[in-house]
């Protein structure tokens, strides 16, 4: 179908992602309900929230990799449903744990990262020139993991895999970066670690804006400015992460009392 632009303007002014009364119901399970949300340049936000809230599925709608069962969801303006998924699709990058794990272990991780052009998982599918593959080099360059780029994908620790998927999204000069639980196998240093890259990258206005999605506040980067609570599919809260990291929304979100602090930027959270 042809962009509905004026429509999709009016919709989303200014706003990067936007999603407007979306809805989705899985199998007669309504597994997101309501859900307003916006995401404008120079944000960078995270979404907490415990299992089976919905996080996932969010992230595969802001992806446009699955559609709502109601509501209305735009990216720069333009509506799913509006224009052509395909496009709209090629300006998100999007990281998880199923997209490493459909990766053949051998590919080379140069080769990783220059497919997302193609959104392909083999270079062998499509032809590639050599400013594709110095472009992935710059990439790489960029979260610093250059010197993987000869390495095979599988021969890398979890940590550099992440930097790797990483690079790879922004390899098709993205918008918006989503982010679905990239620490989850990681460990003490390699968390940090990639926590600093992530944090080197929102310091930078050139790079698009992130969502980052977690379980815990101890992995939220310091230069992130929002955040999006999640519980049983619906918005508990969401704005300023000084305005929603709060005790009593944080205990609400997880059905815990918790007290949450900052300190040096970073933030923790105890059971009382």
């Amino acid at each position: 179908m042809g962009a509905d632009s004026t429509t999709g303007e009016a919709l989303a002014a200014g706003a990067v992602l936007e999603l407007r009364e979306v809805q989705r119901t899985i199998d007669g399970v309504e597994v997101l309900r309501d859900i307003h949300w916006r995401v404008e340049p120079q944000q960078h936000w995270v979404v907490l929230g415990p299992n089976g809230s919905g996080k996932t599925t969010l992230m595969q709608i802001a992806s446009m990799w699955l559609h709502p069962s109601s509501g209305e969801v735009a990216v720069l303006g333009q509506r799913l449903g509006h224009t052509d998924v395909r496009t709209l699709r090629s300006r998100i990058g999007f990281t998880s744990a199923a997209l490493a794990k459909m990766l053949r272990p051998h590919i080379q991780v140069s080769d990783v990262v220059m497919t997302a052009l193609n959104a392909a998982l083999e270079p062998w599918w499509h032809e590639y020139r050599d400013e594709d593959r110095a472009n992935a080099q710059r990439v790489l360059d960029r979260v610093g993991a250059g010197h993987l780029a000869q390495r095979r994908f599988g021969t890398c620790s979890d940590g550099e895999r992440q930097r790797v998927l990483v690079a790879r999204s922004l390899m098709t000069d993205p918008v918006l970066v989503l982010l679905d639980e990239p620490t989850a196998a990681l460990d003490l240093a390699g968390r940090e670690q990639f926590i600093s890259m992530l944090n080197d990258l929102a310091s930078d206005p050139a790079n698009p804006p992130m969502v980052l999605v977690t379980h815990h506040v101890e992995e939220i980067p310091d230069r992130f400015t929002h955040c999006l609570l999640l519980r049983d599919g619906r918005t508990l809260a969401q704005g300023a992460l000084s305005e929603v990291l709060t005790d009593e929304l944080l205990s609400a979100c997880f059905g815990l009392r918790l007290t949450i602090e900052q300190r040096n930027g970073r933030w923790t959270a105890r059971t009382n």
